[in-house]
């Protein structure tokens, strides 16, 4: 079953704890801490896979974890490092949040991290110095990244045929390339997206089928808004018209104008019309639709007659396909290179970023946000006052408490860390 669309629930895993402990061994008086930091949280990876043309098998699996980090142990030893999740998914994958914002673009075979999982918590071995010979605080393990991921298959491909139901596109594909798609004489034969590559010349052409498209697919007629997305990635479009269609000059504007009400990009993709089916034809009739199309047909666009059963005119329009598409690569390396010698983006650093922090009053609460502050927060064990006691001072080390005090925070004051609202006191424990 061909599946291009699923939703799933990604969850990189949690870090492990810190631990709590002291030695004690024979001979060994006033053993110091020993208490070990826990283990990372395992991360999520996408990764391309060649041989996969369907997202059937999330709809059966829609929720994605990686291992948990372990507890940190006596002795300093760190908890085991939660085992990365590498999921596997068709070339051409796009991964989007609730919002539609991008996440991801799966377009190779090389994994692309799209959950981070959680840092360990430090054990009170970490905090030992020489002030403080026997630290009873520790650390949590952080909670991994979590979201709902909504994939979207879309295919890349060289070519993409577009054209109404029964235009003769399964049967080109399955005679340029060793593509078998279902060929019969009836509307929407082709169900579902078909790949081929083409041989010609020197080079490869990799070509989708796209299922026919029929007057209102771009509103959900017919088949075709399913399989719209398909087109998107096209290089180049190959337009075929059936030569027995009574007015090929409306078909021709019929499908662009699908084309456009999905999305304006495609009338602006280098585009070929070929004329199908022609060998039964009289070459005066030929000659007659092929000059009704060129009155609507733009000028600069390639304009073909062939005939797949036959074999007649597909040598000439592989080559001119293989052109234009070497011609479409060019101006998207020369537009990447030119986008990449831009003007700098003056930013912070990473560093900064990080370190950066803000009070905001809301109503009765104050509010404390910055990455730093909030991953203090997080990894924070609130049943333990000395981990609650660290805390403290290291916002007074930022000067995050001198800003509270400022905006008039009291030790009744309600003050949450980050907008997953953690509770924080100014009152000493």
């Amino acid at each position: 079953m061909f599946i291009d669309t699923a939703k799933v629930t990604i969850q990189a895993g949690r870090g492990g704890n810190g631990t709590v402990s002291f030695r004690h061994e024979k001979y060994i008086d006033k053993g110091g801490p020993d208490g070990g930091d826990g283990g990372r949280g395992g991360d999520v990876y996408l990764v391309g896979d060649t041989g996969l043309t369907t997202l059937i098998d999330f709809r059966y699996q829609p929720e994605l974890k990686a291992k948990d980090g372990g507890n940190g142990e006596k002795r300093d030893r760190r908890g085991k490092s939660g085992e990365r999740l590498l999921i596997k998914v068709p070339i051409g994958t796009l991964v989007k949040d609730d919002n539609g914002g991008t996440i991801a673009d799966i377009t190779t075979i090389e994994p692309i991290l799209i959950a981070r999982g959680g840092d360990g918590g430090y054990g009170n071995a970490h905090f030992k110095s020489s002030v403080r010979q026997a630290p009873r605080n520790r650390e949590l393990g952080e909670v991994g990244e979590a979201f709902t991921a909504h994939l979207e298959l879309k295919l890349l491909a060289d070519v993409g045929l577009v054209g109404f139901p029964n235009a003769g596109k399964s049967t080109f594909l399955s005679v340029v390339t060793s593509a078998k798609p279902e060929i019969a004489d009836y509307a929407f034969t082709t169900l579902k997206p078909n790949l081929g590559v083409a041989d010609i010349d020197a080079t490869s052409l990799l070509i989708a089928d796209i299922p026919g498209l029929i007057e209102g697919a771009s509103q959900g007629k017919g088949l075709g808004d399913a399989f719209l997305r398909h087109v998107e990635r096209t290089s180049v479009l190959l337009h075929l018209i059936d030569a027995y269609q009574e007015d090929v000059a409306k078909a021709y504007a019929t499908i662009r104008q699908e084309l456009a009400e999905y999305s304006t990009d495609l009338t602006t993709r280098p585009e070929i019309v070929a004329l199908t089916k022609v060998e039964g034809l009289d070459h005066e009739i030929v000659v007659d639709q092929l000059s009704r199309l060129q009155a609507v047909v733009p000028a600069e666009t390639p304009l073909f007659s062939i005939s797949s059963a036959a074999h007649q005119g597909l040598k000439e329009l592989l080559r001119e396909l293989a052109s234009c598409v070497n011609e479409s690569r060019t101006q998207a390396t020369q537009q990447d290179q030119d986008e990449a010698s831009g003007l700098p983006i003056i930013s912070l650093t990473s560093k900064q970023q990080e370190l950066a922090w803000q009070v905001e009053k809301q109503e009765n609460i104050f509010l404390v946000t910055g990455a730093r502050i909030e991953k203090f927060g997080r990894r924070t064990d609130f049943s333990n006052p000395h981990s609650v006691n660290r805390l403290r001072d290291i916002m007074k080390k930022m000067s995050i408490v001198y800003q509270l005090e400022r905006q008039g925070a009291t030790g009744e004051s309600n003050i949450k860390i980050g907008k997953n609202g953690i509770p924080f006191s100014l009152l000493e424990q």
